[in-house]
């Protein structure tokens, strides 16, 4: 048996200990990759995105890749389970944190977060997400021509609105939004964008979308766990009694499924076009 055969047989039996059978960034099934500097076990899509900071991540195939003897002890005395306990120690209840079925910007800054920003490495650290505001520039798409215009958008936890205005220095908000009626999900094929974010909500009884995006990854993921945060402040004060376990699944929802579909109306023969959108 060769050195590399050994190590492969040594890491695939690491691989069964308990937390190691799923990515430990995203939960996929049967990761193929370890870091072998951070001490995890890692799926393809994920091993990827840890080639980005190679200084703190050095990754490497369980298979194919060349393993030093160090290295694989130093996974097997840490592992998923061991390493998660460390990187996300203190993960605010509200933080969306992203699957396999998510797409590359939620799974990308997942892991910034957690290895090179180490946000939750930290009980009690404060986070830019529990400010109670939120105020900058996103690019909107306009509803007639679907143009991308830059615009300005104001998150309040105070007021509990969400506000975009159509100039910067406008007194006037183009829209006020009430934070209770939003759902905001990630939708990069239908915007066009890989930071493409639907902000859905409710408006004199009709269902309303507005499509926006955000050059940089972390400015739009901010802004969703941002949202994320003033919703559960406003769903605690609205059901003091419930747990966090009742109400972190009545914040943003992903969709499943979204079309149109005809519905009979009143007459057999007469027909209504409405949306319909599946969730998770």
């Amino acid at each position: 048996m060769t050195v590399n055969e050994r190590a492969t047989r040594a890491l695939q039996k690491i691989l069964q200990n308990p937390g190691n059978e799923a990515c430990a960034d995203c939960g996929a099934p049967d990761p193929g990759w370890g870091s072998c500097s951070l001490g995890v076990f890692i799926c393809l899509d994920c091993s990827g995105i840890h080639r980005n900071f190679p200084d703190i991540s050095k990754v490497k195939s369980l298979s194919l890749s060349h393993w030093e003897d160090h290295e694989v002890e130093f996974m097997a005395e840490n592992g998923n389970d061991l390493m998660k306990s460390k990187y996300e120690a203190a993960v605010p209840v509200y933080y969306y944190k992203p699957t396999y079925r998510d797409g590359q910007t939620l799974r990308e800054q997942w892991i910034r977060a957690k290895y090179e920003r180490k946000e939750f490495s930290e009980p009690g650290k404060n986070f830019i997400y529990e400010e109670g505001t939120r105020d900058g520039l996103l690019m909107k798409r306009g509803r007639d021509n679907g143009q991308f215009l830059s615009r300005r958008f104001v998150l309040s936890e105070r007021e509990g609105t969400l506000k975009y205005f159509t100039k910067y220095d406008a007194k006037e908000p183009k829209a006020m939004i009430k934070v209770d009626t939003i759902n905001a999900t990630f939708q990069p094929e239908k915007i066009g964008n890989p930071n493409g974010l639907q902000i859905t909500y409710l408006k004199d009884y009709s269902t309303r979308n507005i499509f926006v995006y955000h050059d940089n990854g972390k400015e739009i993921v901010d802004w969703f766990n941002t949202i994320r945060a003033v919703q559960l402040h406003y769903l605690l004060v609205a059901f003091p009694g419930a747990t966090d376990a009742e109400l972190v699944p009545k914040l943003t929802r992903n969709f499943l499924k979204e079309g149109y579909m005809e519905k009979t109306g009143p007459r057999p023969s007469a027909f209504t076009i409405f949306s319909i959108k599946y969730t998770n």
